[in-house]
């Protein structure tokens, strides 16, 4: 079956402190975003890549690419105002026969097996989400204080969050809401189910400096 995946990578690096975008800091010697590119291109060569860019960003990933020799095939398309945006306008250049994934570019250590597993689930479920389990104690917060809740009934969510594609881009024909936090929220809103399976605990999003640090311990000492 056809198999896309929409790769995007719209952060600046604000809580990083960086002058880079994020997505642009290196990591294990060459830029994160090749890294997170590369678990997909692993999994599946024959996939379709994506990756949806600012339009200020996007020279300066093609020299990143030329500096790198990075050859893998990808298209790059414009970024919107908000990620709800950026995903409407990735799968501009996805087939409606097939499946598709959404994937943050900044989680580069998602496994193999969660990407393959993903994308064969979806072909049953039709829209399958990564997760894993809470292990610290979790507490809710209200104006009367806080009271320790069971973590037992809440789970991590992680990507790729995977789809059949004429359902993903039938849910992205909705306008946006501000309850849209990621795809499956989206898809959701259409009164669909959303299959849940077990993600990889390696795949963190990196979004702070301690997050960099952790990043390139899991490249010198991978799992």
């Amino acid at each position: 079956m056809d198999s896309s995946v929409i790769i995007v990578a719209g952060g600046k690096g604000l809580r990083m402190g960086r002058a880079i975008p994020k997505q642009f800091l290196p990591i294990g010697g060459k830029p994160l975003l090749m890294h997170t590119i590369e678990a997909f291109y692993r999994a599946d060569r024959t996939i379709r890549i994506v990756l949806v860019l600012p339009s200020d960003q996007q020279n300066y990933w093609k020299s990143l690419c030329l500096q790198y020799d990075f050859g893998i095939e990808h298209a790059i398309v414009e970024g919107g105002e908000t990620r709800f945006m950026s995903v409407r306008n990735g799968l501009k250049l996805i087939p409606l026969e097939g499946i598709v994934g959404v994937h943050d570019g900044v989680r580069p250590f998602v496994s193999q097996n969660v990407i393959k597993h993903c994308f064969c689930e979806a072909q049953s479920h039709g829209a399958v989400v990564p997760v894993i389990d809470m292990v610290e104690s979790v507490r809710q917060i209200s104006a009367e204080g806080s009271v320790a809740i069971c973590r037992d009934q809440y789970k991590l969510v992680q990507t790729p969050q995977v789809f059949d594609s004429a359902l993903l881009h039938k849910a992205y024909q909705q306008p946006f809401c501000p309850n849209f936090t990621d795809d499956a929220s989206v898809v959701e809103n259409l009164g669909e189910k959303i299959f849940l399976t077990e993600g990889n605990r390696e795949n963190i999003k990196i979004t702070t400096s301690f997050d960099l640090i952790i990043a390139n311990a899991l490249l010198k000492c991978p799992m």
